[in-house]
């Protein structure tokens, strides 16, 4: 059976030493109720049912760019505020960051309080209802 290119950024994830930041972070998520975690896009990543609230972003890919991080679904308000406060430790994220996910750098002089808070808030949004709207007449 051929190796596709997901099974070969998953064989590469699994050779890379895990950082200090991916054992806090994933036991922080993994202390959320519901919560599993799985491998995509050869990154780790967590879920609440069937949605996608966190993903690990490793230094060593062009998802980390250099630097350890979190993605985190968040809302476009939140996102705004948190980067116009601190754009050293906030970021708008590839891919997802124009959905309002949140990137948070995880080096440096890291507050895991802040971190722990934008993962409950993206647990919650992945646990919310999507709402429909009524279609127009």
């Amino acid at each position: 059976m051929a190796k596709t290119s997901a099974d070969a950024a998953t064989t590469r994830a699994a050779h890379r030493p895990t950082p200090r930041a991916l054992s806090t972070l994933r036991r922080l998520c993994l202390a959320l109720p519901g919560v599993w975690e799985k491998t995509s896009h050869g990154e780790p990543t967590f879920w609440n049912a069937k949605k996608m609230f966190a993903t690990f972003a490793h230094a060593a890919t062009h998802h980390g760019n250099g630097r350890h991080a979190v993605w985190c679904k968040s809302d476009h308000l939140t996102q705004r505020i948190l980067i116009a406060q601190s754009p050293e430790r906030y970021f708008s994220p590839p891919y997802v960051g124009v959905s309002g996910w949140i990137g948070i750098h995880l080096d440096g002089n890291l507050d895991w309080n802040a971190v722990a808070a934008r993962l409950e808030h993206g647990h919650r949004l992945a646990a919310a209802p999507v709402s429909r709207r009524a279609p127009k007449r």
